[in-house]
């Protein structure tokens, strides 16, 4: 007996929606023909365990291309379905079969099945012109039926001959869809979208021992922590996210309550300190794959990770491509969150030098989450670490002085400065006149330094303020103060018509006859109109002379071009030491020096 009829859809336009605009990418058809034969077979393994029953010794789901016939079929040995399920759950596309099944065993713990949708299986409209269903229930007597449709609201339902229970769904693609036939294509996505499904999927297998399934049915984040080796989450690594390089170190989330939630994250070696490199951190819902890095349940800075996260209570909308809005997926987030700084407190605490280590691939990552999440940085604010001059690790807190009261702020009293080093080859000079002078500073060498110092200002105004070692070295490095008027003229006199202050001061190393200043403020200004392109302004430098210097203190006896030129010279050995010259000013130093060596041998 044959039987035709209508699917019953609430809208004669509802299945061009379904084909063309529910699914973002039309290659995610197979994750949901797959997610139902794997939900057909939980369902069926349900039974077994209530005695409904008998269990079988082995569950696979069968994935074969024929680019002859132009078909693709994806077969299960799950629990099949009778005529009236198949019209019920397929031409009823307002029912949904799992959660009749849910709603049924829910006292027998009817959990984890997969195809929440009775939408997933139109998904396959999307590269088909037509679909054949071929299934036969567990159901004792239960006759098979072959139902057929192309989709256009009409189908066809008939008795057919099968063998075993199960159902095969034979997909005839549209001509310009013949891709999906290529057995790397199907590789490629059974890969992508079904790595942890539950039940061995097999690709084209040639019905022969070496046969291997596509994927890995128990996935090492569904095991307890304790059982796992480090060998097992290094392979997991490799394999999963085809990187060789070994990853610093890894969380394991294994958790319950209040929601359901697995995975591992991995900390990855930074390949490039000069940027921030985005990571994976995959999105699995009951091990079926959702997607990468969605920002509503994995915060942004830790996208810069590469793990794996699988939630079963997240709530998606119907073609599983995005999250509803939600106060669990918030709490998710948190949760994550907390977990990692949890990790690397505990990291710091009990293998410090382990930590100090990984400190140079850790150090981006943490200070962009403390930017983007006050939360985090409250809990990893005390294992926030810096070298020192000595090149020693210490928290950045240690460099801290006293808080600056209110009334000490009104007075115009500042947080004791905290000196740091961008450049320790181009601010060398500094560096050493900072040493010998028994200071300190701390190395900012990355990127993102500029914008954390910033922040952590803004957190702790009254504790801290941080100057670039070239910015105040005379209020740093002074003995007493060396103010002379003379040396003062002989300079302003040289450089005239430059954008400079002259300023005189005592310093303690009489060895240096002068050092550049550029205020922190102007400094910062300007590499911000720089970063955002907004042109540069020539910085208003002040130059420092040091009146203890014999070199300087010597000019007052020159006379003439001669002690112009050598106030020159001085001027630009100490802009050296701050920066590269420009080209006209290093053309006018390369003059001045060769017409200085002339006068001396001439002597």
């Amino acid at each position: 007996m044959v039987k035709t009829g209508n699917i019953r859809i609430s809208s004669e336009n509802m299945m061009p929606i379904i084909k063309k605009w529910l699914y973002s990418d039309k290659d995610i058809f197979l994750r949901e023909i797959v997610s139902n034969a794997s939900d057909a077979i939980t369902k069926y393994k349900k039974l077994a365990a209530l005695g409904e029953t008998a269990a079988d010794e082995k569950y696979r789901i069968t994935v074969s291309a024929d680019s002859k016939a132009g078909t693709l079929t994806v077969e299960d040995n799950g629990i099949g379905m009778t005529g009236d399920e198949v019209e019920k759950y397929i031409t009823q596309i307002a029912f949904s079969g799992a959660a009749d099944f849910v709603e049924k065993y829910e006292k027998a713990g009817g959990d984890g099945i997969i195809g929440h949708f009775g939408l997933g299986f139109y998904s396959a409209y999307m590269v088909s012109e037509n679909i054949e269903i071929f299934t036969k229930s567990y159901q004792e007597g239960a006759p098979a039926v072959h139902w057929t449709s192309d989709g256009e609201s009409t189908y066809t339902l008939e008795e057919c001959e099968k063998e075993g229970r199960g159902t095969k769904v034979v997909m005839h693609l549209a001509p310009e869809e013949k891709e999906f036939l290529k057995e790397p294509v199907l590789r490629q996505l059974l890969n992508k979208y079904c790595s942890f499904m539950p039940y061995e999927i097999y690709l084209d297998p040639k019905g022969t021992e070496e046969d291997k399934p596509v994927n890995t049915p128990e996935p090492l984040y569904l095991k307890q922590p304790k059982d796992c080796t480090e060998e097992e989450y290094k392979t997991f690594y490799r394999e999963t996210f085809h990187d060789y390089q070994e990853p610093l170190f890894w969380i394991h989330l294994n958790m319950e309550y209040p929601f359901n939630l697995k995975g591992i994250l991995y900390f990855p070696k930074v390949k490039k300190q000069v940027e921030l490199e985005r990571g994976q951190v995959k999105l699995y819902c009951d091990r079926v794959y959702i997607a990468d890095n969605i920002k509503e349940v994995i915060p942004e800075f830790l996208m810069l990770l590469n793990g794996v996260l699988d939630c079963p209570d997240i709530p998606l909308n119907v073609s599983r491509s995005f999250l509803q809005n939600d106060k669990q997926v918030q709490k998710i987030a948190a949760h994550i969150t907390k977990k990692v700084a949890d990790k690397l407190c505990e990291l710091y605490k009990n293998d410090k030098q382990r930590y100090e280590n990984c400190w140079q691939d850790l150090a981006n990552f943490v200070k962009f989450g403390c930017i983007k999440d006050d939360k985090f940085y409250e809990r990893v604010k005390d294992i926030i670490i810096y070298k020192d001059l000595a090149g020693e690790y210490r928290p950045i807190g240690s460099f801290y002085g006293e808080e600056v009261t209110e009334e000490d702020s009104k007075n115009g009293k500042e947080p004791q400065p905290v000196y740091y080093v961008s450049d320790p080859d181009s601010q060398a000079q500094y560096v050493k006149m900072f040493k010998d002078a028994g200071l300190d500073a701390i190395l900012c060498d990355t990127f993102i330094d500029p914008h954390f110092i910033s922040y952590l200002e803004y957190k702790s105004p009254a504790k801290v303020r941080f100057l670039r070692i070239d910015a105040d070295v005379a209020g740093a490095l002074k003995e007493e103060s060396g103010e002379d008027k003379g040396l003062e003229e002989i300079f302003t006199s040289a450089l005239e018509g430059k954008k400079v202050t002259v300023k005189t001061e005592k310093l303690k190393d009489a060895d240096v006859a002068a050092v550049v200043n550029v205020p922190e403020f102007m400094r910062r200004m300007s590499e911000m109109n720089s970063f955002y392109r907004m042109g540069e302004e020539e910085e208003a430098v002040t130059l420092v002379v040091n009146s203890a210097c014999p070199a300087v203190q010597a000019l007052k006896d020159a006379e003439g071009e001669n002690r112009r030129a050598a106030a020159l010279q001085i001027y630009y050995l100490a802009l050296l030491a701050y920066r590269r010259l420009k080209p006209e000013e290093l053309g006018e130093f390369s003059r001045n020096q060769a017409q200085m060596i002339e006068k001396y041998l001439q002597k």
